[in-house]
């Protein structure tokens, strides 16, 4: 297997190579700190040796409730918010066939997603498509009280039972949450439902490697044994043993914080092709809530080009200078698509008779580049050999490094979200929700 590949030569010209080898003994202490458990929040560092740390039996185990969930479901509902559902997605998103809830033949249930928001009209229209179709649920929270989560799972918990009786919705649902404590703990206890461990030491945004994310992806059919192979064969990668110049997570959390320091405030990830939307997401997700934070931190954007050049295209090319960019691109294509000949001609793309639609991306994809170089932005590219599970755990381990490295180098705690808990204070006092009596008299005041 080969691996993914950071280029960052398209970034010099805006800062220099030198700055970026300046970083070498910075990111290397970095590294050691989150290795050696001495840096901010190392008490959440269990992602770090999580893909090596995977033995059989966890995997064999995670497959045959897959599998459980596979014989017995149309639809499986994951339940979650932020890391707990978006690295599953990102990773199902991408390896799906795009048209997957139009197919007759699949041989996977169709995974959804509930409790990532609160729109009403959303968890309608998801429990009327619920009520002719044999579903399972799998809930991953680690308190089992996270508002949105907890809302949804309650209305699908009691729908499953009124529809499947309450001794099979038992056998339906697999709780994924905290070892020995919280309201999803207590109720998984109480029911006998199944259950994985999110183990304290691993945030939400980084446990895409655990049960949150490798179960879902089994249900949807993906060999969740090469995702963890990719992730292994990256955390030796960017291990203290490699040398700066070789460690790709180093030279990334290198060069964004040159770039930042430079007045480049906003990246924006961009991808060429469209499966990658929601490993965007997730990745907004990772550098948003690691750095952001002590009024410091890139603000992370993303765009799924071309689409996007035709609309955010025109500030990307002119806009306030202030942004550069990451590239994902994968080289090979699953599948080839000729473009035809046309003897009318009539839209003009006769030229391009012959040639794989593949290679037209391509050319947008480098000529977009170039464009945005010449009109002042900074770019980096990430390549892709193929999009499979291989190379995606590769990928999303390979961000996870290079973001506690870089938050490290910024100064930050990469492994909290203090300022995630304010809306939901101010949420709760608006509810009236009991022990929230003088903020509720307090903001209705204002």
């Amino acid at each position: 297997m080969q691996n993914i590949k950071l280029s960052i030569d398209k970034a010099f010209g805006f800062i220099s190579e030198q700055a970026v080898l300046g970083y070498k003994e910075k990111v290397a202490a970095a590294n050691a700190a989150l290795h050696n458990g001495t840096g901010k929040g190392n008490d959440f560092l269990g992602w770090l040796n999580l893909p090596s740390s995977i033995d059989e039996a966890h995997l064999a185990d995670v497959e045959n409730t897959a599998r459980i969930l596979r014989e017995n479901c149309e639809v499986v509902v994951v339940v979650g918010i932020g890391g707990s559902y978006l690295g599953a997605k990102a990773v199902i998103d991408a390896l799906s066939n795009s048209f997957d809830w139009l197919l007759t033949d699949r041989k996977a249930p169709i995974v959804v997603y509930a409790g990532q928001n609160i729109g009403e009209d959303y968890l309608y229209e998801l429990q009327e498509m619920l009520k002719t179709k044999k579903f399972g649920i799998i809930s991953i929270s680690k308190s089992g009280t996270t508002t949105e989560p907890a809302l949804a799972f309650r209305l699908l918990k009691t729908q499953l039972e009124e529809q499947q009786g309450k001794e099979s919705a038992q056998k339906l649902i697999v709780a994924v949450t905290d070892k020995a404590r919280g309201a999803l703990r207590t109720l998984a206890t109480q029911e006998g439902y199944k259950t994985y461990i999110i183990e304290d030491n691993i945030g939400g945004r980084y446990s895409v490697f655990s049960p949150v994310g490798l179960l879902p992806m089994a249900v949807a059919g993906f060999d969740i044994r090469q995702f963890v192979a990719g992730a292994l064969s990256m955390e030796v990668l960017c291990g203290t043993e490699t040398a700066f110049e070789e460690n790709p997570a180093a030279i990334y959390a290198a060069v964004r914080n040159e770039l930042y320091k430079s007045g480049k405030k906003i990246e924006i990830l961009v991808n060429f092709h469209p499966k990658l939307h929601y490993v965007s997401e997730w990745w907004k997700q990772l550098y948003g809530e690691s750095e952001g934070k002590d009024n410091l931190g890139i603000f992370p954007a993303a765009v799924d080009f071309t689409s996007d050049l035709h609309s955010m295209g025109q500030w990307i090319q002119e806009g306030e200078r202030t942004i550069f960019e990451t590239v994902i691109t994968v080289n090979e294509s699953n599948f080839q698509k000729i473009v035809p000949s046309d003897k009318a001609n009539l839209d003009g793309l006769n030229f391009l008779a012959g040639k794989r639609v593949d290679e037209v991306n391509k050319m947008a994809e480098l000529g977009t580049m170039i464009a945005h170089i010449d009109g002042g932005v900074p770019n980096l590219k990430i390549e892709l050999p193929k999009l499979n599970e291989f190379y995606l755990g590769q990928l999303l381990y390979f961000f996870e490094k290079a973001c506690g490295i870089s938050g490290y180098v910024l100064g930050v705690n990469p492994f909290d979200q203090p300022g995630v808990e304010a809306y939901k204070k101010n949420m709760f006092a608006l509810l009236d929700k009991p022990g929230f009596e003088a903020e509720s008299k307090a903001i209705k005041a204002r």
